[in-house]
C-alpha cells in the first residue's frame, strides 16, 4: 500500500524524470494556465482523468468529487465548491469544453442505489447521503425498470453523467456560453473492468470511443 513516504519517493522520481522532461512546459505554466477542457470526475482513486486522457500538465482543469456530480445552480450563502470551480473555469479561464466523466464500480452510485446513508448523521455517512441524494429521482426510475442488480448499477452510473449535464445547464453562465456557441458539454464513462471509454452521443446513449 502507498503511504506518505511512498508519495515523497514518487515526488523524487517526478523531479528527476517527468519534471525535467516537461521543463519548458512548467516554465510556461509558471506564468499562468489556459486549459481548453474542464473535466468533472469522481474522486475514486482508480479514475484519474489525466491518466485516462493521457494529458500533460496544464491541459485539463479538473474538479473531482463523489460520483462526479454537479449540483444545480443555487444562489444562497452555502459553500459551493463544484459551483466555484465551474464558475472559475467558464468565466475566468473561458474553457470552451466541459466533460463529465462517470465510471464503473462507483461507490457513490452504490450508496445512492442502496440508500445506505440516507438517514445517517454527518461523520457517519450523512455528508455522503446528502450529496448522492441528487440521484434520488433517477434512482427511483431505474429501480422501477431494472431492480437493484448489476444492470441497475450500470444504468445509474450512466445516469450520473446525464444528471450532472442537466444540472450544468441550470447555471446562467453555462447557458450563455452554450447559446453563444462558445461552450460545449460532453458526457463520458470509463469502464474500469475493461478500460474502455464510452462517449455520450446526441441520442442520449453511450458508445465506445
Amino acid at each position: 500500500m502507498t503511504d506518505f513516504s511512498d508519495l515523497l519517493d514518487g515526488y523524487q522520481r517526478f523531479r528527476t524524470s517527468e519534471y525535467r522532461r516537461h521543463r519548458e512546459r512548467w516554465d510556461e505554466l509558471s506564468e499562468g494556465q489556459s486549459p481548453r477542457v474542464m473535466v468533472i470526475a469522481c474522486s475514486d482513486s482508480r479514475v484519474d482523468p489525466a491518466q485516462i486522457f493521457d494529458t500533460v500538465p496544464g491541459e485539463i482543469f479538473v474538479v473531482r468529487n463523489v460520483a462526479n456530480l454537479v449540483p444545480p445552480f443555487e444562489d444562497d450563502a452555502g459553500r459551493h465548491g463544484v459551483s466555484a470551480a465551474l464558475e472559475f473555469a467558464v468565466t475566468q479561464l473561458e474553457v470552451p469544453e466541459i466533460v463529465v466523466l462517470g465510471h464503473g464500480k462507483c461507490g457513490g452510485v452504490g450508496a445512492a442505489l442502496s440508500r445506505r446513508f440516507k438517514h445517517a448523521a454527518p461523520g457517519h455517512g450523512g455528508f455522503i447521503g446528502h450529496w448522492v441524494d441528487m440521484l434520488d429521482d433517477a434512482r427511483d426510475r431505474i429501480v422501477a425498470d431494472h431492480g437493484t442488480g448489476p444492470e441497475a448499477i450500470r444504468a445509474l452510473e450512466h445516469e450520473t453523467v446525464r444528471v450532472s449535464l442537466a444540472n450544468l445547464r441550470t447555471f446562467p453562465f453555462v447557458q450563455a456560453g452554450e447559446s453563444a456557441g462558445k461552450l460545449k458539454l460532453h458526457g463520458a464513462y470509463f469502464a474500469i473492468s475493461d478500460g474502455i471509454l464510452h462517449v455520450l452521443g446526441q441520442d442520449g446513449t453511450f458508445a465506445a470511443a
